[in-house]
């Protein structure tokens, strides 16, 4: 999977960081979230940084898989001007 690699130098209280084996630091900071408030955390909070590839992987790995659509709903461009 792809997760985010967040810069641990200029913030290492990232809720985003995973240890040497990939496994999340802060596992209890997302699982005691509410599905409402992970929704607003991943599309208002920390988690605007992220790509939706990256989100996605995130909701996988604590679970919450079934909020990728509402998370990661695709974005719509608008056309581009000539």
């Amino acid at each position: 999977m792809s997760f985010y690699k967040p810069d641990l130098g200029a913030n290492p209280d990232d809720p985003f960081a995973r240890d040497a084996d990939g496994k999340l630091v802060r596992r209890a900071f997302w699982l005691d979230m509410s599905d409402r408030s992970l929704a607003l955390a991943m599309t208002r909070g920390v988690g605007t940084a992220l790509t939706a590839t990256e989100k996605r992987a995130h909701l996988k790995d604590i679970g919450r898989s079934h909020l990728i659509d509402e998370i990661c709903a695709p974005e719509i461009l608008p056309p581009k001007k000539e």
